[in-house]
């Protein structure tokens, strides 16, 4: 790994050291179980537990009792849509979300569908911008909830959930929104908004993997969830299971980190990421998907037009790039997201994501340009559609 340049941390992130040297003791010495608190090691992991939950709520502005733990923003996902299609059936079936969600909500939502939900995909713009006009008129009597994400995985194009929130509570409708991407990067605050509820994943944020939350807000509004998972009732009910105190623990560090240097931090990647398309862009017929809309400081998603993506990053060995999401890109199809924009197939194709984080530097930036930048250049010397895009055959 010394030589390699990571650029995908919007894939999964390194745990930072002060995150792993908080997990250690619970992985050996301190190895208890949490719900075990008839001596003494179980109410130390308790301890730890709590510790880690108001953590987390710190960094979100919430209440520590807000808090559920689950495997990963996956499973939280499922948790709340299978959850309150279940307990909601007498307001209705129907549900809004947006064509370039995570798989993880349109998997479900197409499970659900088989179940009796009605579902409304709401487009969006070339910037990847939802209507919000379009939004509102989609909410019907029978709506039981919005579920739109606050970044997106791909480009990361931020949804403006505050005002997205308003809407829903004007007609009285749950709001679910996906966080998983935008928590460590922007303010992500619950109190300053109106969502009921959010879902997260360590391993985005510099923690272990296989650790997750969902909020689910208690001020004003009670909201019900069928739990996923039965069993020994941890979790107030809404997730069974032994808790992974270590994995927990880390979390909760991994979320004090991010709240600390949240606003350096992110000042830091903009000026880097701003630095990678100011070059890059200079290549012909290069552009950033979804950049004239709000966006995360640290994704670029860039199409090379009539050079795929796969012979890039094979040309490329010693930087770790996507051409998509984490979760399919081992498939051939492009994707959802940038097709939803309005970019053909084979744009689509032509396009890679470059996710910048806390261990980048300047240098390794200025090394992925020329790496990159050559890349591209040789595969288009050598190339008949290049021949034909510049002779003004092809667009």
């Amino acid at each position: 790994m010394n030589r390699l340049i990571y650029l995908d941390y919007n894939a999964t992130t390194p745990i930072d050291t002060r995150v792993l040297e908080a997990m250690m003791p619970f992985l050996s010495t301190n190895f208890a179980n949490a719900s075990s608190l008839t001596h003494r090691p179980g109410r130390a992991a308790a301890a730890a537990v709590d510790l880690a939950r108001q953590q987390i709520a710190e960094l979100l502005e919430a209440a520590p009792q807000e808090i559920v733990f689950t495997s990963g923003a996956t499973e939280a996902i499922n948790t709340v849509l299978k959850g309150v299609y279940e307990r909601y059936q007498d307001k209705g079936k129907h549900f809004v979300t947006c064509a370039t969600e995570h798989k993880a909500v349109l998997d479900t939502f197409a499970y659900l569908e088989k179940k009796g939900a009605q579902v409304t995909y709401l487009p969006v713009d070339q910037h990847g911008a939802v209507d919000l006009f379009q939004l509102e008129r989609a909410i019907r009597p029978d709506t039981v909830m919005v579920v739109l994400m606050w970044a997106n995985n791909e480009t990361g194009v931020l949804h403006p959930v505050d005002k997205i929130a308003e809407i829903t509570h004007r007609h009285n409708t749950l709001f679910f929104c996906d966080a998983t991407q935008a928590l460590g990067k922007v303010r992500c605050s619950v109190s300053s908004n109106k969502i009921d509820m959010l879902c997260m994943s360590s391993h985005k944020l510099y923690g272990p993997k296989g650790i997750g939350a969902l909020y689910v807000r208690r001020k004003n509004r009670r909201i019900q969830i069928a739990p996923l998972i039965h069993g020994g009732g941890q979790e107030n009910g809404m997730r069974a299971g032994t808790l992974n105190v270590p994995a927990i623990v880390g979390f909760g560090m991994a979320a004090e980190i991010a709240r600390r240097e949240l606003a350096e931090e992110s000042s830091r990647l903009a000026q880097l990421r701003e630095r990678l398309e100011m070059s890059i862009i200079n290549l012909p017929a290069t552009f950033v998907n979804g950049q004239l809309g709000p966006r995360m400081p640290n994704v670029s998603n860039i199409t090379f037009r009539h050079t795929k993506a796969s012979e890039i990053m094979i040309a490329v060995p010693d930087i770790a790039l996507a051409s998509g999401s984490a979760c399919v890109s081992g498939t051939r199809d492009p994707s959802h997201v940038l097709l939803a924009m309005g970019l053909s197939a084979e744009d689509a194709h032509s396009s890679i994501r470059f996710s910048l984080g806390r261990f980048n530097n300047a240098d390794e930036i200025d090394r992925c340009i020329a790496q990159v930048a050559g890349a591209v250049t040789r595969l288009r010397t050598n190339s008949p559609v290049w021949q034909l895009y510049q002779s003004g055959a092809i667009e």
